[in-house]
């Protein structure tokens, strides 16, 4: 048997990468038993894990990034309201009730998070574990919960738990990932969801329930307790009438995600990004005004207003424009799809503009029943939308005809991916879209401008590549290690990466889904230096324009994309006044950029 064991299965949740389980199972096959409490004996007798042990913290914090991924702040989106029956939860919600075993947090970079945050309590002790006892990390899992409280310090806004760790090595070397470390760990986050008031001020208390089941660190049951309600609950044990609280706020979730006028409570679980996608109003705003246009000049007849069946015009009207309109509708509607990756409320949006089918290519079944109570909500006859696979027979071929004798007046299609690249076989879905429409119908967005700009990133250098010896300690490591590098960063935040622009933004290439002619397949472009430095990387991002009026910029701080960056093999030491010339290919959906003197 062996005397010593290293491991570094962290992750941000401290379990996440199975150190528990693998630690157990080296204590029980492959050290020497540790040593005993006060006991002298020489080094080589005994087992040791490094590290030794853990302590994890946490805080309550405001933070409107984590918001607007975690909870639908909206109750209507460009005209269509949103159900108050269908709840909106992400995975982190969904896997506190569920059996399976889903990461219960999410992680981010705090120190680099759009807009930052607000602590709202002071960090606090969660629990520690020692890694050098066998027991309690076989206890561990089996723990019951129990309860943590933290006095909040500044009022605001209850968005979420973060959790950090400080990592003892030995009896003297640590490591600690909290927000103020530069470390190479993000930080834990569990945000919080299905409470009926997020509001916290100083002097109330913010209670949760810990556990580590299946080996994860668990943060559920997250409420808070208004100062007087604590008052009034002094007299009984404190720690009784927290759990008290904890369930009547849960209670009141649960009322909330059962009140569905059927009887069958519904919730709907969305993908973070997705969230953030339903908050971002501009987006929204910008499709209905499009659509309207196409809408419009295809059918001049109508007035688009009339059938805006909100009820928001008078009984009247409503009933003379469905009367008048029925006919129409039956004769000739006008066919939309909408082929947008994951959830989306576009068909609604057409719906309310005019006499049209509007097809959905949302796929799971719980996503499906919301986008139907949302539309019984607005108000909607049933057939005005329709789910498109359930129509196809091969699921691959999305892209047909919506009846053999009728043409698409609308296709939408997803061209950039929310990581930062451009979707999949997109330029081959716009040239299938086109043989589908009818005269005078549109794909959205009808082309699209990638922009990009020079920037000198130390921060994006150090995250793509081992630089040199040092930060390995002399040991040649780069040379591996670097053949596995990808010459793409995805999933950045421009407006918090750490950078200094040397050019400004320049047109790097056009994407153009309704007239291929204007495609632009590859480009040298020529960019002036405005700030004297080292050219690391090449940030890009997208202007999605729908049609010549309405254009989307996914790096506006309200996108639900974010952007990607090619970094350079080789920096380039520029002056100002300085032109290069960047060689831009776009191929099968993949954009590379070389930078030439």
């Amino acid at each position: 048997r062996v005397s010593l064991v290293v491991t570094e299965t962290v992750d941000a949740g401290l379990f996440g990468e199975g150190i528990v389980e693998s630690l157990i199972h080296a204590w029980e096959h492959l050290l020497l038993q540790p040593k005993p409490k006060n006991q002298d004996v020489s080094t080589g007798d005994y087992g040791r894990v490094i590290p030794a042990s853990a302590t994890i913290f946490g805080m309550a914090v405001e933070c409107k990034e984590i918001r607007r991924h975690h909870r639908v702040g909206t109750q209507e989106v460009a005209g269509v309201r949103l159900s108050n029956s269908v709840p909106f939860f992400s995975p982190t919600y969904a896997s506190a009730g569920s059996e399976e075993t889903v990461e219960p947090y999410t992680t981010e970079k705090l120190s680099r998070i759009p807009g930052g945050y607000v602590p709202l309590t002071e960090p606090c002790q969660v629990m520690t574990v020692d890694f050098n006892n066998l027991q309690e990390l076989k206890s561990l899992a089996a723990r019951k919960p129990w309860k943590l409280s933290l006095p909040v310090t500044e009022g605001g806004i209850l968005d979420a738990i973060v959790v950090w760790f400080v990592l003892q090595l030995d009896d003297e070397h640590a490591l600690s990932t909290s927000p103020s470390e530069e470390t190479c760990w993000e930080q834990a986050v569990y945000p919080v969801q299905g409470l009926l008031d997020y509001s916290v001020k100083s002097g109330d208390t913010v209670t949760m329930e810990v556990c580590c089941q299946d080996c994860y660190l668990k943060i559920q049951k997250i409420s808070s307790l208004t100062s007087e309600c604590g008052m009034d609950c002094s007299d009984r044990d404190d720690t009784q009438s927290l759990g008290n609280e904890a369930e009547l706020c849960n209670a009141l979730a649960g009322l909330q995600t059962t009140s569905k006028q059927d009887g069958n409570g519904q919730v709907c679980v969305l993908e973070s990004t997705e969230i953030a996608l339903l908050n971002n109003v501009a987006y929204h705003e910008c499709f209905k005004a499009a659509m309207g246009k196409v809408l419009l000049s295809l059918n001049p007849s109508k007035d688009l207003q009339s059938m805006d069946v909100d009820g928001h015009g008078s009984g009247m009207n409503l009933q003379e424009s469905q009367n008048k309109s029925s006919l129409d509708v039956a004769a000739d509607p006008l066919y939309i799809l909408d082929v947008s990756e994951g959830f989306s409320i576009l068909p609604i949006i057409a719906g309310k503009l005019g006499p049209v089918r509007a097809y959905s290519s949302i796929e799971k079944e719980q996503h499906q029943a919301a986008l139907n109570v949302i539309s019984e909500a607005n108000h909607f006859p049933k057939e005005t939308l329709e789910f498109w696979l359930s129509h196809l027979e091969d699921e691959s071929a999305v892209l047909q005809r919506p009846k053999s004798d009728k043409l698409w007046s609308i296709i939408i299609l997803d061209v950039i991916e929310t990581s930062g690249l451009i979707q999949q076989e997109v330029m081959e879905k716009a040239a299938i879209s086109r043989c589908l429409l009818h005269s005078g119908g549109k794909i959205f967005p009808q082309y699209v401008l990638v922009y990009g700009m020079l920037v000198e990133s130390e921060s994006l250098l150090l995250e793509s590549a081992v630089q040199g010896t040092e930060p390995t300690l002399g040991f040649n490591i780069a040379p591996f290690i670097n053949q596995f590098k990808v010459p793409v960063r995805v999933y950045l935040d421009l407006s918090m990466l750490p950078c200094l622009p040397l050019s400004k933004p320049a047109e790097l290439l056009r994407l153009d889904l309704m007239n291929p002619l204007l495609n632009t397949s590859s480009r040298e472009v020529k960019v002036r230096i405005c700030k004297s430095g080292q050219v690391t990387a090449i940030p890009f991002w997208y202007h999605i324009h729908l049609d010549e009026d309405h254009s989307l910029n996914t790096s506006d701080e309200s996108s639900h994309w974010k952007q990607a960056a090619v970094v350079l093999d080789d920096p380039i030491q520029v002056q100002v006044g300085d032109e290069l010339v960047l060689d831009v290919q776009h191929h099968k959906s993949n954009i590379s950029i070389t930078v030439k003197r």
